[in-house]
């Protein structure tokens, strides 16, 4: 039998009308601080805190609920005859009932300059301490952190006088996940602006979730997203959608593989991107010029793609790419007729995110694995283009230059093994994800085609042998990007020197398993 509640909230939605029919069924209220001068302005009668306690709220409110004859009300287990008597010895009331959320901590710290004092002040100690003890104890103790569940509480105890065990449980569960992430929240802040940069020896990850999702990779998959507490704002995440379909598990996977290779290139520039992978990149003078070298790069795998633009998409581009069937198309902005046009196509989900925050420093590279987690910061490394070594009798010309810096780019962004063929600042041929470097090549020049001749080439990683060199010769490829490093490496340069090839190392690989 219930009899008394204590309640004390920081958010405190819906409270006055659940408070006022916990009062209907004679059950006593125990209140602080807002909370109690909130529901005695609604005449709800309340017990301050400081009655049970018999000890004034002090030190401008930090202690209120951190005393005895709170917690061994909330603790103590009915059903044993010791914990009974102490409570009768000590002269402490059982409280049935903790109705309590937490500080505000998360939306302190998101709002714009908050210091790091005044995100210190809403930290909460009492609310953790009184729903943890009441989820322990939930045999004997109610415990909710959420409005969402006053009316299924309610209506249990209408109905059968009680909260069945198994709603105690989920109670009690809820509780736990709710302050797990709110520690974890404090404890990523505290680590930023304590200027930590090495991983911790623990790692605890906190996310919300955004949606659940249809299915995951395939239709027999459950899954959901869930996004980030501050995320970036150049994100999926942070999108806004303007149209389309809610976006699916590999819409969601595919839209950040091409957000990730857009923000390399600074000029203007398309993505066209296919299962993660990307299946044309252009730049140009404009954004439509830049589309087409992108779309000519694969006009068959761009079909049922991605495409991301890294300037407005005006008019003439939105009539182009209407001809062709995309899932989404992605872009800082739209004029207002190319959004007229785009949404003609009922499914095309458009979505329209901000490059120019593109906070790259902070982001880290998660990977699960049975049993554990791999964790590595993000490659966004770049080498300047000064900084290459000529390893080749000829250096390459300002041109050659201009289209390996735009090929190695790219390379970075396609699967392992990985190979580039480009030129005219747009790519050719892609050849993505062999467990052979020369297959990767052999397939990145066949898919060039006859505009192989006098184009360039980038390797993710270096050459094991010169085949790959060897290939580029009889394709005509006039200059090659990569790492160096292998214990091979004179070869290639012999065999670009005796056909008149430029090769440049970058000391830099980029995997991208």
């Amino acid at each position: 039998m219930l009899k008394r509640a204590l309640i004390s909230l920081s958010n405190k939605e819906n409270i006055i009308s659940f408070a006022k029919e916990l009062k209907a069924m004679g059950i006593e209220i125990i209140s602080t601080g807002g909370t109690a001068k909130l529901l005695k302005e609604n005449n709800i009668e309340v017990t301050r805190i400081s009655q049970v306690t018999g000890f004034p709220e002090c030190l401008d409110g930090r202690v209120k609920t951190l005393h005895p004859a709170i917690h061994g009300g909330i603790l103590a287990k009915r059903e044993e005859k010791s914990h009974r008597d102490q409570l009768k010895e000590l002269n402490i009331q059982p409280i049935d009932m903790v109705v309590v959320n937490l500080y505000p901590f998360k939306e302190t710290v998101l709002k714009e300059g908050t210091t790091l004092e005044e995100a210190i002040e809403n930290i909460d100690i009492g609310g953790p301490t009184m729903l943890r003890s009441a989820a322990k104890n939930y045999h004997d103790v109610v415990v909710i952190s959420d409005p969402a569940d006053y009316d299924k509480v309610l209506q249990q105890i209408k109905e059968n006088g009680e909260v069945d065990l198994k709603t105690r449980l989920q109670l009690a569960q809820k509780v736990f996940s709710h302050t797990a992430q709110y520690d974890a929240f404090i404890s990523s802040y505290l680590e930023e602006q304590s200027g930590k940069k090495d991983f911790s020896k623990t790692l605890t990850l906190t996310y919300e979730k955004i949606q659940d999702l249809r299915y995951g990779e395939n239709p027999h998959q459950k899954a959901a997203f869930y996004g980030e507490i501050r995320p970036n704002s150049c994100s999926i995440t942070t999108a806004e959608q303007l149209h389309g379909k809610q976006l699916s598990f590999n819409n969601i996977n595919d839209a950040n593989a091409a957000l990730e290779l857009l923000l390399e290139y600074k000029e203007p520039t398309c993505v066209a991107l296919k299962h993660t992978n990307p299946c044309g990149v252009g730049s140009g003078e404009d954004l439509y010029t830049a589309y087409k070298k992108a779309y000519e790069c694969d006009p068959v795998s761009i079909f049922g793609g991605i495409i991301a633009f890294n300037r407005k998409v005006d008019q003439r581009i939105a009539k182009e790419i209407c001809k062709i069937f995309l899932e989404i198309i992605i872009a800082p902005d739209y004029d207002e007729e190319a959004l007229e046009i785009l949404k003609q196509k009922k499914n095309i989900r458009l979505l329209k995110i901000n490059l120019s925050k593109a906070d790259r420093e902070k982001d880290i590279d998660v990977k699960k694995v049975r049993g554990g987690i791999l964790i590595q910061e993000k490659d966004i490394a770049m080498i300047d283009p000064k900084d290459v070594k000529v390893v080749t009798q000829r250096a390459p010309s300002q041109k050659e230059l201009e289209d390996l810096f735009f090929a190695w780019k790219a390379v970075k962004h396609v699967k392992s093994n990985a190979i580039v063929v480009a030129k005219d600042q747009k790519t050719l041929g892609i050849g993505p994800g062999q467990v052979n470097r020369i297959w990767a090549a052999q397939q990145s020049i066949q898919r060039a085609g006859d505009r192989v001749k006098g184009a360039v080439l980038a390797s993710d990683a270096f050459f094991p042998f010169s085949d790959t060199v060897q290939a580029a010769v009889k394709a005509g490829i006039t200059a090659i990007i990569q790492p160096g490093g292998s214990i091979r490496d004179q070869e290639s340069i012999e065999e670009c020197d005796k056909n008149n090839i430029a090769m440049v190392f970058t000391g830099m690989r980029h995997f991208k398993h």
